[in-house]
């Protein structure tokens, strides 16, 4: 049985799963982001590198030759089938990088890490982990707070969350523990640290 207990921690755009990290960082957990682990597969050399310039063409490749993912977002979000052939390239080779990095925090003897991920359950990620917890809100709060912070308009972040996201009632119920983070920033930090509490009772209890 492994020693390092993985937390996975899911939610859509906007549903405040960065914050909730943040404080589970506080509490000693360490995390593994992968949005992180993404930028990483997109860097010439990587595995999944090759493949996306030879399926998107060379015009997603930046001056430094690196993959453009502004270039690359708009081609994607426009077609379903798109979205799909970029995740099939993409997602196998970042669940090895992540396996490889959880890996890498258990040898340091860390007791628990969380693996962030949106699409921890899209991508088939969630069997990295030994229990998952999920961020919800409503989706016009969502999109306003994903909005704030890039920029685009709310209209346009709804029609992403609608379109590249697994509804949020399906990853409630593939999840073992739900943090709503509809209401202030301290209602959050209270709903994630009693999570938390709850959690080191049972690791107490499995010894």
């Amino acid at each position: 049985m492994s020693s390092m207990y993985v937390i996975g921690l899911t939610g859509g755009i906007g549903t405040g799963k960065s914050v909730v990290a943040e404080i589970l960082r506080e509490q000693g957990a360490r995390i593994l982001n992968a949005d992180l682990v993404g930028h990483e597969a997109y860097l010439p050399g990587a595995p999944a590198y090759e493949d996306i310039v030879a399926e998107f063409g060379q015009d997603v490749v930046a001056e430094d030759g690196t993959i453009d993912r502004k270039r690359l977002g708009p081609i994607v979000f426009s077609s379903p089938d798109k979205l799909a052939r970029l995740n099939a390239i993409t997602h196998p080779p970042m669940k090895e990088m992540m396996r490889e990095k959880l890996a890498e925090v258990e040898r340091r003897g860390t007791r628990v890490s969380v693996l962030e991920a949106a699409l921890l359950f899209d991508a088939s990620w969630d069997d990295l982990t030994d229990e998952v917890w999920v961020t919800v809100v409503d989706a016009e709060t969502a999109a306003q707070r994903a909005s704030e912070r890039s920029g685009l308009p709310v209209k346009q972040v709804l029609e992403r969350i609608q379109k590249a996201q697994m509804a949020s009632d399906e990853r409630i119920r593939r999840s073992d523990v739900v943090i709503d983070t509809s209401g202030t920033m301290e209602d959050t930090r209270r709903r994630t640290l009693e999570a938390w509490r709850e959690l080191e009772r049972r690791l107490a209890a499995r010894g």
